[in-house]
């Protein structure tokens, strides 16, 4: 089965990580089948750079995402609702 997880990259004490595709019993930063963007915490906002269309594929093709990376596409990728616009009240005719 494929898994859509983080791969940890960058030095020690510095993570960064990579949003990929791979079989889920294969090690945290072993081979993967493909890159899909990159995720840095240590940012100030955290910064996801994610190509939406590739996730949307491997999604569609049977691909879990780890919790982790649920968490990111609903915190970071969902569009925000915008708040409801309150409606001007009509004026009412007095007779």
């Amino acid at each position: 089965m494929l898994a859509i997880r983080l791969r940890r990259a960058g030095s020690k004490k510095r993570p960064f990580f990579r949003v990929v595709v791979a079989d889920s019993r294969a090690a945290r930063d072993s081979s993967f089948v493909e890159i899909l963007g990159h995720y840095n915490p240590r940012m100030k906002p955290a910064v996801v750079e994610v190509n939406r269309d590739r996730i949307d594929h491997w999604l569609k093709l049977g691909a879990q995402p780890s919790d982790s990376v649920r968490t990111l596409i609903a915190r970071h990728l969902t569009p925000k609702r915008a708040a409801p616009s309150a409606s001007p009240a009509e004026p009412s005719s007095s007779q």
